[in-house]
């Protein structure tokens, strides 16, 4: 049985695997089961028990495993009395397990979170064995504390949500005043390259007119000399 039903990692203690049916059809331990329940429900001096055993198993229901062979086993809780060295091995398994797991000693941690539960529920399990108003107490007590960290995981969430967004706002207010930057250094580029631009064309056009004006007056020469040559003849 025990190479087949997966054993349970947990800080509670569950009693030994029961085999309840086999292909869909029950088998004689789950009758047995139900007939004693039915002897303590109707015994005298048996309702304490019972309603011990019906908090135990609302707050820490029976774990059920279906074999791949059509097998039914269940596994309930342990019902027998916590001694104190449990108590203290309890405390113990916990320490090592916080530290196996490498769970964070501060701000959330889902793994020692998990791991606490465990411990909480195990407690509940020891402390209803011996008294069940107790019990019942501590059932009703952990739900509180649940809503509360479920409403803190929330305000948690959206605290992350509003720092996200404003990271990204200073981001894209980052990356607007760098853009903004790059286009006043292009349109100084800009400005700097007309200006070049202009001063060379400048410089050009007056190349070119007193390019010009030698032209102008060489041809001039041209014309005087030639005007001399063609009076000589004469």
């Amino acid at each position: 049985m025990e190479d087949f039903v997966p054993s349970l990692n947990s800080l509670v203690k569950y009693s030994t695997p029961v085999l309840v049916s086999v292909a869909g059809k029950n088998t004689g331990e789950k009758k047995d089961a139900q007939a004693k329940q039915q002897v303590r429900v109707n015994s005298p001096g048996r309702q304490e028990k019972m309603i011990t055993q019906e908090i135990l198993q609302q707050n820490l229901p029976p774990k059920e495993y279906r074999l791949k062979n059509g097998q039914l086993w269940v596994q309930t809780v342990l019902s027998t009395p916590a001694t104190r060295i449990e108590v203290v091995q309890l405390q113990q398994e916990l320490d090592k397990r916080l530290v196996q797991r490498g769970a964070r000693e501060t701000g959330i941690c889902p793994i020692r979170e998990e791991l606490y539960e465990q411990c909480f529920d195990e407690l509940i399990r020891q402390i209803t064995i011996d008294c069940s108003q107790r019990g019942l107490l501590l059932v009703n007590s952990k739900r509180i504390p649940n809503s509360i960290a479920y409403g803190m995981r929330k305000m948690i969430d959206a605290e992350q949500k509003r720092t996200d967004k404003s990271n990204k706002i200073m981001f894209m207010d980052r990356e607007c005043q760098e853009l903004q930057k790059a286009v006043e250094d292009l349109e100084q580029k800009i400005q700097y390259t007309k200006k070049v631009e202009t001063e060379k064309l400048q410089k050009e056009s007056e190349n070119h007119k007193n390019e010009i004006e030698k032209i102008r007056a060489y041809n001039n020469s041209l014309k005087d000399e030639l005007g001399r040559l063609l009076e000589g003849r004469r």
